[in-house]
């Protein structure tokens, strides 16, 4: 299956008061159509400077993340049509109302009108917004400004979805209702990609897992395989074990 996300060799630093930190060392990976693509690792790992890079937010110092073919750093206006994106807490424009978000990034995207209230009419459906989308964002749960801000991200029916982190500060209702929605978006041939430092979300969820830690890739594949390669029952030990091994070994600069 070919990859429609990918990523080869992606490294950046930041200026600190100790000169530059390299927060992305050399990260590759695949995500491919179909499946769902969970970055896991501890806070701090980069996984969201990662994610950022591919859509385009932030330009890697060295590296390429390519979407459907397309480079996002040669030519990232055509590379962000490609992707859905819900950067970690996403925020909505408070005195529009759902519906009124929706179609506003619809026109963004360029939607006709009839496209865009066709498409938000489906997503309303299809996320259960019947209940707030005539009402302002102002006030939202943040299960209902999830909704909203996911909404958006699909409105313009992108192959590619990228999610930063994001059941944070979700009750269990929502939590749920967003699983079901990647699901959906699997089996519907979409490529899901998402960040994360849960572990049962990632071992519930994911076909393909790349573990983050310290900025670099430190194993990669199917939740099974990274149980086995490290002689784990629980994704948690697997994690810690892989993670351990690597600086062991001397992985990171």
């Amino acid at each position: 299956m070919s990859p429609l996300v990918s990523v080869r060799d992606l490294e950046i630093s930041f200026r600190a008061d100790e000169g530059r930190v390299k927060a992305v060392r050399g990260v590759s990976f695949n995500a491919a159509d179909g499946r769902i693509t969970g970055l896991l690792g501890p806070n701090g790992a980069g996984k969201s400077t990662t994610l950022r890079m591919l859509y385009t937010l932030l330009v890697p110092d060295a590296g390429e993340a390519r979407i459907d073919g397309i480079s996002a750093t040669a030519d990232a206006a055509t590379a962000r049509q490609h992707l859905g994106v819900l950067s970690h807490n996403a925020g909505v424009y408070p005195l529009l109302t759902a519906r009124e978000n929706i179609l506003y990034f619809g026109e963004l995207y360029g939607l006709s009108r009839a496209e865009r209230e066709r498409r938000a009419d489906e997503l309303i459906e299809l996320l259960d917004m019947r209940d707030f989308a005539a009402r302002r964002a102002k006030g939202f749960s943040q299960g209902q400004k999830l909704k909203t801000a996911l909404a958006r991200a699909l409105v313009h029916n992108p192959r590619n979805v990228i999610l930063d982190e994001p059941t944070n500060g979700l009750d269990v209702m929502a939590v749920r209702s967003l699983r079901n929605l990647l699901g959906a978006l699997r089996s519907a041939g979409h490529c899901v990609l998402f960040s994360s430092h849960v572990m049962q979300e990632v071992a519930g969820l994911c076909d393909d897992v790349v573990v983050i830690a310290q900025g670099t890739v430190v194993a990669q594949g199917a939740p099974d395989q990274l149980l086995k390669d490290a002689n784990a029952t629980t994704l948690e030990d697997a994690f810690v074990a892989l993670v351990g091994r690597a600086a062991s070994a001397g992985v990171h600069p």
